[in-house]
């Protein structure tokens, strides 16, 4: 069964494509351009790791998202904040339904496509801020998707209930090249090394047991988690 899967460039969405091209057809690797800070580091690495497996790679530009959504996530918004990725903090990164507006353009684009599958790399650690990869929200709009399309298109998220660290397990079974990833939020020439994307890259790595290759600017000791409510 042919798959799109929706690869940013990050660590987590790279092992989403390994995982779908190990397990089934990949159709398409699918990269969004909204406008983040670090769109132009990430999505390179998606296209990159497309060639390497043979897929073909695609970009869409959802640019009117950095020009009418507010976000420190996006151009010209406010500072990336430092600190462990489930603090309040990171909140002000969201973007606002962003992963709803993707979805339903992959719909499209799949069934255009003949797929039959969009893969999602949602995990359990994005629950904590972001609520469009909660599976409160990710199953209900997988149905829609699957009752709104011809071909019935299924949403996997093979990751949802996995943490961070298993990913990174995961991707190295599948000899994934993480230097070959992009995380940080601040979308500088190297990973700063202190925003919460950096820091839960670098957590995953070190609670995986695995050896970190991301070049970073600071790597001051990782914050403690704040306790989950």
């Amino acid at each position: 069964m042919s798959a799109v899967v929706l690869c940013s460039g990050g660590m987590d969405s790279v092992v989403a494509l390994h995982h779908a091209a190990a397990t089934g057809r990949v159709r398409l690797a699918l990269s969004f351009h909204y406008g983040s800070k670090h769109n132009d580091r990430e999505i390179p690495f998606a296209a990159h790791q497309a060639a390497r497996l043979g897929i073909s790679h695609q970009t869409i530009s959802l640019d009117f998202m950095a020009r009418h959504f507010h976000s420190h996530l996006l151009q010209g918004g406010g500072d990336i904040p430092k600190g462990h990725y489930a603090e309040d903090t990171m909140k002000q990164t969201v973007v606002p339904f962003r992963n709803g507006i993707m979805l339903a353009i992959a719909a499209g684009l799949a069934e255009s496509l003949e797929a039959r599958t969009l893969v999602l790399a949602a995990h359990a650690g994005d629950h904590a801020i972001y609520p469009d990869c909660r599976e409160d929200f990710l199953h209900p709009m997988s149905e829609a998707i699957r009752h709104g399309t011809y071909a019935r298109i299924a949403v996997e998220r093979p990751f949802v209930h996995l943490d961070k660290a298993a990913i990174a397990r995961r991707g190295a079974a599948l000899n994934v090249d993480f230097s070959q990833t992009w995380s940080c939020y601040v979308g500088g020439e190297v990973h700063c090394g202190e925003c919460g994307t950096c820091v839960e890259r670098r957590e995953a790595f070190l609670r995986a047991g695995l050896p970190d290759p991301t070049r970073y600017l600071a790597t001051p000791p990782l914050p403690p988690a704040p306790p989950v409510s």
